[in-house]
């Protein structure tokens, strides 16, 4: 069984998408130690030849895995070779789609780049008003958030609410739900007025417990009946106002992420995105 392999991804542009989609697949792999290397901006056959050269050389008749985004037919051709096992992970997808569309692709290295700069000032935008709004800040301006998280104290929500920011460009608030809002039991009027956009982040009492005993072992505040006793107030809440919730208990920051922006339906605005990238207007 083989227990290494050199990987290498291969591309005209950044290689940063071959590099994403072979590491994808190579997950799935886990007593095997890969060793990568990107070689990135590969334009032409010569290119591709010295690239070729380098990775025989590199791996001494190991056949290493190639992973391949390269638009270029007689450029990518050159990769397609018995030492290497080459894999063309973007253009078979590529020609199903051209047959699904009726139509042929721009076929060019790294075409997302020219987005690049809409898209960071989209992101940074959106990092700005997830920071200004963080921990319960500036809830009068709740109305120009994308999503808005509500929890206790330790649920997640400053980094679920940091993640929606850089990776999907939403401008994220989240809001703590204090003894104060608990105990009344009431929500400010900011976030019951924008309802359909918050998502209340939860868990049970046991792993809301532990969290807390990290860094706070022996409190009151990490205790078991404490936790039990918030969780369940910030249910009531939540049901009272018809907010949606999200057990967050055994789930990554990009699950969270994800499914609470299912969880109010904001992926359905995907439609209206493509069409700006596309540059088509509605």
């Amino acid at each position: 069984m083989t227990t290494s392999k050199d990987v290498y991804y291969v591309s005209g542009s950044t290689a940063i998408l071959a590099e994403d989609m072979g590491k994808a697949l190579l997950a799935q792999f886990q007593n095997i130690r890969f060793r990568e290397e990107k070689l990135p901006f590969i334009q032409s056959p010569d290119d591709a030849r010295k690239a070729l050269d380098y990775i025989r050389k590199q791996s001494k008749g190991d056949k290493p895995l190639v992973f391949c985004t390269i638009m270029d037919q007689e450029t990518r051709d050159v990769f397609d070779h018995p030492e290497v096992q080459f894999f063309d992970i973007f253009l078979n997808t590529l020609e199903l789609l051209e047959q699904a569309l009726e139509i042929k692709a721009l076929r060019e290295p790294g075409y997302s780049r020219h987005f690049t700069i809409t898209k960071m000032d989209k992101r940074v935008d959106a990092i700005h008003f997830s920071l200004d709004h963080d921990d319960g800040t500036r809830t009068n301006e709740y109305d120009e958030a994308d999503i808005i998280l509500v929890g206790v104290s330790r649920s997640g929500k400053t980094p679920v609410s940091i993640y929606l920011a850089t990776h999907m460009e939403l401008k994220s608030a989240n809001f703590p739900l204090t003894s104060d809002h608990l105990e009344e039991p009431e929500l400010p009027k900011d976030i019951v007025r924008n309802r359909k956009r918050v998502v209340g982040l939860t868990s049970s009492p046991l792993y809301l417990h532990n969290i807390r005993e990290k860094r706070y072992a022996g409190s009151t505040y990490a205790s078991l009946a404490n936790c039990t006793r918030e969780l369940q107030q910030a249910k009531s809440l939540f049901l009272r106002h018809n907010i949606k919730t999200l057990n967050v208990e055994g789930r990554s920051i990009e699950e969270i992420s994800v499914q609470a922006i299912q969880a109010i339906g904001l992926t359905k605005r995907k439609r209206s995105r493509v069409r700006d990238i596309a540059g088509h207007t509605s």
